[in-house]
């Protein structure tokens, strides 16, 4: 019996390979990429755990097992990495998760297509700026000679090295994130808007209520699923804070409140070739995102029907 079984998957398996093989194909590239370079240098994980050295390579290099842990939590920068990574992602996702939502229920709301299409238009174009160029454009305007402080010291206000203070570093980071990102990011949540039964919007109207209840009892209802599964994606990416912007950003001055684990991995990795180290410590922060997600999940599982897996 266990024999007829394999014999039927493995016919089943051939006849979909046969009958879809050129399906496969275009997701060869795929498969390919991720098993390069997602899946393949998992094996270089194990250089967290070893002294590791170029000439000795992944293999020869000596187990020290968590040395390189327990130098990265007793080191002088664990807490301000942390902490400087935490927040800057609370911000994130207090100020610019809810701004792509509230675009699209604002943009659902609008009756006059022309209108519509063109605020679409203005606010997905910031997304397809490159990072360097909305941080030079941040550089020029924020500048002591740039275009705000001009306009402040005309009001006689005093002109403000934004760029130089670390107390700003986290706003600006923030801010301009949001405007980058609020237009792409309405877009799925339009698109689920979009699925939503018309039927019930009118159903809704007979009953009296207005477009404000409408929004409140139909609109945000309908799209739930679909905020609880990329609210629970963003909570797997609380201790990840890409590190282009970042670097393009801070300087000596703001590294109180700028330097985050992705561009300290850059500098003692890149810059000072301590690769086990840095292993270390990007291990260390996938696991806490892994996690994090993993708990995101099971709370929003009990509390919901919504769920990522």
């Amino acid at each position: 019996m266990p024999n007829n079984k394999k014999t039927n998957t493995r016919t089943i398996i051939f006849k979909d390979l046969k009958r879809n093989k050129f399906i496969y194909l275009m997701a060869l590239p795929v498969i390919a990429y991720y098993l390069i370079f997602h899946y393949g240098p998992i094996l270089g994980l194990q250089i967290a755990f070893k002294d590791y050295g170029p000439v000795d390579g992944i293999w020869g290099s000596p187990w020290i097992g968590f040395t390189n842990f327990q130098d990265f939590f007793e080191s002088f920068y664990f807490w301000r990495l942390v902490r400087n990574t935490i927040l800057i992602n609370v911000y994130e996702l207090m100020f610019g998760f809810p701004a792509a939502i509230i675009l699209a229920l604002l943009l659902n709301e609008i009756r006059s297509t022309l209108f519509k299409r063109a605020v679409q238009t203005i606010s997905y174009l910031p997304h397809f700026i490159s990072i360097v160029v909305v941080v030079g454009m941040m550089v020029d305007f924020l500048n002591r000679d740039g275009l705000i402080n001009q306009i402040m010291d005309s009001f006689g206000l005093e002109t403000i090295a934004f760029l130089q203070q670390p107390e700003w570093f986290r706003f600006l980071f923030v801010s301009s994130g949001v405007w980058q990102g609020i237009g792409w990011g309405s877009i799925i949540y339009l698109a689920a808007i979009a699925t939503i039964d018309p039927t019930l919007y009118e159903a809704a109207k007979i009953d009296g209520a207005g477009r404000w209840k409408q929004v409140l009892h139909i609109t945000i209802p309908g799209i739930m699923p679909t905020i609880v599964i990329l609210f629970i994606l963003a909570l797997g990416s609380m201790m990840s804070v890409g590190s282009e912007k970042v670097l393009l950003m801070y300087n000596a001055q703001t590294y109180v409140t700028g330097d985050v684990i992705s561009t300290y991995v850059y500098r003692k990795g890149i810059l000072e070739a301590n690769y086990g180290y840095t292993a270390a410590v990007g291990l260390f922060n996938s696991v806490i995102s892994f996690i994090l997600i993993v708990a995101a999940n099971m709370v929003s599982r009990r509390v919901s029907e919504n769920k990522l897996w």
